[in-house]
């Protein structure tokens, strides 16, 4: 009887094991090989579902921000406003070794995407759904009173996606300076800020 094979779970357990050998080696020094390696198949079983290595970034990429986005969901399920927005900053931010080394992928896949228009293409669809999910948290914190009628939602939705995008490189390149405690420090002065917005 032939072997009936979980393609799916396949495609998974390939793009976790390039998480891991991205995250500890870098994406120049990893190989399909490598990868292969890791997952515990042939080098040949991996041509199937990711023909070439520009693919399997991809692929790991969407699933890394996708992980995000199921934490994300969980943490806010019951949340609105400020403090939805505050679970949501600490499940992007790197406070563990999950998210550092989730971290680590997502700093290769930009450097490739600046030269990658289908990487950019990922990437701008990502970074367009945590803008919308950011200015609808603030929209919300308005409504309840929490910021003023005033606040310029768009524009602070840009600085607060661009801290946490930035405590991500900061967290890789510079860890002593950048660990969880002082992230979350650094969160809650940032969020601090936006809150005392007249």
């Amino acid at each position: 009887m032939p072997k009936i094979v979980d393609h799916d779970r396949r495609r998974l357990e390939v793009v976790e094991a390039a998480c891991e050998i991205i995250a500890r080696q870098g994406l120049d020094r990893t190989t399909l090989r490598d990868v292969a390696a890791e997952a515990g198949f042939s080098n040949g079983a991996l041509k199937p579902y990711f023909p070439t290595k520009a693919d399997l970034m991809q692929s790991t990429f969407t699933y890394v921000f996708q992980r995000t986005n199921d934490r994300v969901t969980s943490a806010v399920a019951h949340l609105s406003g400020m403090a939805a927005l505050r679970a949501f900053a600490r499940e992007v931010l790197p406070l563990d070794g999950v998210r550092l080394d989730e971290a680590r992928v997502v700093v290769f896949f930009w450097q490739a995407a600046m030269h990658n228009a289908e990487h950019a293409a990922i990437n701008d669809a990502a970074m367009l759904e945590w803008r919308r999910s950011i200015r609808g948290w603030l929209d919300e914190a308005c409504a309840a009173g929490e910021l003023s009628s005033a606040f310029p939602v768009n524009t602070i939705a840009e600085t607060l996606l661009n801290f946490l995008l930035g405590a991500q490189i900061s967290a890789v390149l510079d860890g002593n300076a950048n660990t969880p405690l002082h992230l979350e420090d650094q969160l809650d002065a940032h969020l601090r800020l936006v809150s005392a917005w007249n």
